[in-house]
C-alpha cells in the first residue's frame, strides 16, 4: 500500500477531527437517533431519517480519517536536515519571473493544502515542479491559469 505524507501539523489537525467526531459528534447522533424512535411510527419520522443519515455521514468519516492514518507517513518538516533542495514539508519563497511578485508556499499532503495559508498539496502542478529543485533554480509550471516561471529565492523547514 502506497504512503501518503502528511505533516505533523496536519496529522494533529485530522486527529483533532477524527476525535471530536468519536467523542461529540457520534454520541450526539446515537442520542437523536433514540429520540425519535421515541416517537413511534419511523416509516414517517423525519427526524428519525435526518438523525440516521447524519450518522451515515459521520461513520463515513471516521473511516475514512482512520484510512488516512493507517496510509499516513507523518513528516515533521523541523526534523529534515536543513538543505536547499525543495522537499515535501519544505517552506519555499519564489519570485515571479514575469512580475516581481513574491509569494511563499508550503508543501504539504493533499488533505492540509489551503491556499489561503500558503499551504499547497505536493500533488499541485507547482509543487511537483519544485520539489527536487534548489535555491537558485527557475522552474515553469503549467498551471490552470497558463504557463509561469517563478525563481526559488529560499528553501526553508519550520
Amino acid at each position: 500500500m502506497k504512503r501518503t505524507p502528511m505533516t505533523a501539523r496536519g496529522a494533529e489537525t485530522l486527529r483533532a477531527e477524527l476525535k471530536r467526531l468519536k467523542s461529540e459528534a457520534r454520541p450526539q447522533v446515537i442520542h437523536a437517533i433514540a429520540e425519535a424512535r421515541a416517537h413511534g411510527d419511523l416509516s414517517e419520522n423525519a427526524e428519525y431519517h435526518a438523525a440516521r443519515e447524519q450518522q451515515g455521514f459521520i461513520e463515513g468519516r471516521i473511516n475514512e480519517l482512520e484510512a488516512k492514518f493507517a496510509n499516513a507517513e507523518i513528516i515533521d518538516p523541523k526534523s529534515l536536515p536543513a538543505s536547499a533542495r525543495v522537499v515535501f514539508g519544505a517552506t519555499v519563497e519564489l519570485e515571479d519571473q514575469n512580475d516581481a511578485s513574491r509569494v511563499v508556499y508550503q508543501i504539504v499532503g493533499e488533505d492540509e493544502a489551503d491556499i489561503r495559508a500558503g499551504r499547497i498539496s505536493i500533488t499541485s502542478p507547482i509543487a511537483r515542479a519544485l520539489v527536487a529543485k534548489e535555491t537558485g533554480d527557475v522552474v515553469d509550471v503549467v498551471a490552470p491559469g497558463g504557463r509561469r516561471s517563478y525563481e526559488i529565492i529560499a528553501v526553508r523547514y519550520e
